[in-house]
């Protein structure tokens, strides 16, 4: 099969600061287009809380056929807390995505970057490489718009949200987590582990959870796998995060742990993700859309940024195209440079530079090709 030289990238910038870091991203991008040879036609799209204003659609048919045809997803941020529907949840069209291209591993890495400042003080800290595997499609989150209400409107008298738990869901996201593991201990210096976290000592749904990844760990020998409940994991990321590797949990516990993790590395800037099914890819910082500081350029394109880059490097590894892991490579290390030179500290760091002398600065290791 030949090489594929181009690729289509839908890209939805939605709302708040999701505009501003897409072009830090698209910037970028065009950087390292020029570098490896690989062009990239970056479709943009409507869809978000504003646009649901603007237009009473979150998410128009258009944007979701252009979301189908496209080799990934490139997503920045949506919602605004005043902007929600009649039943009081905000307008978050990325969550329809997750459902409707059913992808099912929310996949968070977090690392400390030499040369910014972290929370915690241990030395051990500095060292932090942690990916947490959420899954996306059911747990809490699979209530969403099936809320079974009682009494009538205006007087409720109870709300229920029912988590779901599924054989096939479990299976496929820890199976993930451990082919996660073993890629990562191929191009690292430490054993592959994956820590299962739930809450198996209270909910028989997450008693099965542990069941099937206990039974997930059998079919993957070389990795080492163990257990935590969600309340312990909270603590441990605080005193210990050093000694984890990847991380699987359901929906809302993964929400949650993965803002906790983003901490660990100095902020919500610091935190990209990708949402990967088995047909589609969708990437995208994993914070909001800080409309408290939307139009000041202080925003932290760094988790943009670096979600462009895991956007590559599932390209590549899908279409077997090394160019583009190449591209991945040669971000992710231009980031790290920019920082270790410590002539770059974002606003989130309490430093002095926004979202324009991020990119210049990370654009320019990579065109002087200044990445050693």
């Amino acid at each position: 099969m030949p090489i594929k030289p181009d690729f289509d990238i839908a890209v939805l910038p939605g709302d708040g600061i999701g505009p501003e870091v897409m072009a830090c991203a698209e910037s970028v991008l065009r950087a390292v287009e020029s570098c490896i040879g690989v062009r990239f036609h970056l479709d943009y799209q409507r869809a978000g809380a504003q646009h649901y204003l603007d237009t009473g659609s979150a998410l128009p048919d258009s944007t979701l056929a252009a979301c189908e045809k496209a080799d990934a997803i490139l997503f920045g941020a949506m919602g605004l807390p005043h902007v929600r529907g009649k039943d009081g949840t905000e307008i978050i069209p990325q969550l329809d995505l997750r459902f409707h291209f059913d992808l099912y591993a929310g996949v968070r890495p977090i690392r400390t970057f030499p040369g910014l400042p972290i929370p915690l003080n241990d030395p051990r800290a500095s060292g932090i490489d942690i990916v947490l595997v959420r899954e996306n499609t059911e747990g809490l989150f699979h209530a969403r718009g099936r809320a079974e209400i009682h009494g009538a409107p205006g007087h409720e008298t109870e709300v229920l949200d029912t988590m779901k738990i599924s054989r096939q869901g479990t299976e496929r996201v820890c199976d993930y987590a451990f082919r996660l593991a073993e890629r990562r201990a191929a191009t690292r210096r430490r054993p592959a582990r994956v820590t299962n976290i739930d809450k198996a000592n209270v909910f028989t749904s997450m008693a099965f959870w542990r069941r099937i990844f206990e039974a997930t760990a059998c079919r993957h020998p070389t990795v080492s796998a163990d257990s935590a409940y969600v309340d312990a994991m909270a603590l441990n990321l605080l005193m210990k995060p050093w000694t984890y590797d990847v991380m699987v949990t359901e929906n809302m516990f993964g929400d949650i742990l993965s803002d906790l993790m983003a901490g660990l590395a100095g902020g919500m800037g610091m935190a990209p993700s990708g949402d990967i099914g088995d047909r589609h890819g969708l990437f995208q910082p994993a914070h909001g859309t800080a409309p408290d500081i939307m139009g000041q350029g202080r925003a932290n394109p760094t988790a943009m940024i670096l979600s462009a880059a895991m956007m590559l490097q599932w390209l590549g590894e899908r279409s077997g195209n090394t160019r583009l892991t190449d591209g991945a490579a040669l971000m992710e290390k231009a980031i790290e440079t920019v920082f270790a030179d410590c002539q770059i500290r974002p606003f989130e760091f309490g430093g002095p530079h926004g979202s324009v002398e991020v990119t210049r600065a990370v654009i320019n290791k990579i065109g002087a090709g200044d990445n050693s």
